[in-house]
């Protein structure tokens, strides 16, 4: 094989998957936070989960999309809501059904990325105040020690928590005006909630909003903290790490306000990084930072499906800035478009793959590419009209169908390059 060629492959043991998330693809978390949000009345949610992609009953259906597309890596998350269903009833159960899943990605020869917690809390949790409740880490970490003992012996990779970076300052990432619409509506929504319910708080695992962001953030570092020792002490061996939303930031001009977003946006928890074994990125687009803020998409340029641009670099961009800022080995646990045009998503496929690929051949550890997401789902407010997925799916009779997005992935992930 030439030079040439061998430039342009992968590392060997390279991790290609996709990624899924419990709420968004099991159906029926009557016991979770966000099925609560969903049902009230004036809820920001354009329509419930409801039965989402029956996944739940229909996992091995979507482990057998992940080695149709020879692919060797599968993220999912355990939904905390059913294993502890009441505080401090863990179900053996449910337990039981996620050692199944994980067992099913063994005999495929798909390794099993799990994360302990994908936004969703158990209803009794967010009854308390959710993750502003002094006793949130700890709860967390009960939780995370109960699920280790029983799973971790077969988890390739654990991950503690999903995007806990962005707790309170989602919005400031969202384009110029739907940011601060949506804060306002998830506060009106949270009032209502705590109301209905007779609480002081009742706060969801993904809310815009939060009384009080910093707090929340401590929490969840701590949480974060507390969670790896605890799947750490359960098996010392099993890397570890969090997975961070990571936007492609650059500068423009003279005194950019860059810098002072990427502390904001990350600092803290770069810095709480350090500690794990590794850490996932999450990215779907770039920032122009110039002295004033964020600059607009640039005119003419490809958009997804809320306005924000489709921008092939910037996934090796913040794989770069998060392995710089750390020092640790990069895993790529989201990627990919919100799109109905799948052609968008196979444009963008192979260009950002090309830079991620050279990102790994310049020195930066990378493990492995997730694409967010296998199969189109409940993405949270937007529900269903957010397209995400490699392959397509039917609410009545929830068969899957690849996309051509999925065919080019499936080649790169063949060869392992290009």
């Amino acid at each position: 094989m030439g030079a040439n060629n061998s430039a342009k492959k992968f590392p060997a043991g390279f991790l290609w998957g996709a990624a899924s998330a419990a709420h968004q693809v099991e159906g029926n978390n009557t016991n979770s936070d966000c099925w609560v949000a969903e049902h009230i009345e004036g809820t920001t949610f354009v329509e419930p989960s409801g039965d989402a992609n029956n996944s739940f009953e229909l996992w091995p259906a979507d482990l057998d999309l992940v080695r149709a597309m020879g692919m060797n890596t599968y993220r999912f998350s355990l939904e905390w809501a059913r294993i502890e269903p009441e505080p401090g009833f863990f179900s053996i159960a449910m337990l039981d059904h996620y050692k199944a899943m994980i067992e099913g990605c063994r005999a495929r020869n798909i390794v099993p990325v799990v994360t302990f917690n994908h936004f969703t809390t158990p209803r009794w949790f967010a009854l308390r105040g959710g993750w502003m409740q002094q006793e949130a880490p700890d709860l967390f970490a009960r939780f995370c020690d109960r699920a280790a003992r029983h799973l971790a012996n077969d988890i390739g990779y654990a991950i503690t928590l999903n995007e806990p970076n962005l707790a309170g300052i989602l919005h400031l990432v969202f384009p110029p005006g739907l940011g601060e619409k949506l804060y306002a509506a998830d506060q009106t929504m949270t009032m209502a909630l705590s109301r209905k319910l007779g609480v002081p708080l009742f706060l969801v695992g993904n809310g815009l909003w939060l009384p009080d962001p910093e707090r929340v953030r401590q929490h969840l570092l701590k949480g974060h903290a507390l969670g790896r020792q605890a799947i750490k002490a359960a098996r010392s061996n099993l890397p570890v790490g969090v997975s961070l939303a990571i936007i492609d930031d650059q500068a423009a001009g003279p005194n950019s306000k860059r810098d002072a977003m990427r502390e904001q946006l990350y600092g803290p928890w770069l810095r709480a990084a350090r500690n794990d074994d590794f850490m996932g990125v999450q990215n779907y687009e770039r920032a122009v930072w110039d002295q004033n803020g964020k600059l607009p998409v640039p005119p003419g340029a490809t958009t997804n499906q809320v306005g924000s641009e489709v921008y092939p670099p910037s996934l090796a961009g913040a794989v770069r800035y998060a392995h710089a800022a750390t020092g640790l080995p990069i895993m790529v646990t989201e990627h990919g478009v919100n799109s109905a045009d799948d052609k968008i998503r196979a444009g963008l496929i192979p260009p950002a793959l090309a830079e991620l690929q050279q990102a790994a051949a310049d020195g930066v550890p990378v493990l492995g590419y997730l694409h967010w997401c296998l199969v189109d789902n409940f993405e949270w407010n937007s529900a269903y009209t957010a397209k995400f997925g490699l392959h397509s799916i039917d609410r009545k009779t929830f068969k899957r169908t690849a996309k051509p997005s999925a065919l080019v992935l499936a080649e790169i992930a063949r060869k392992n390059g290009f």
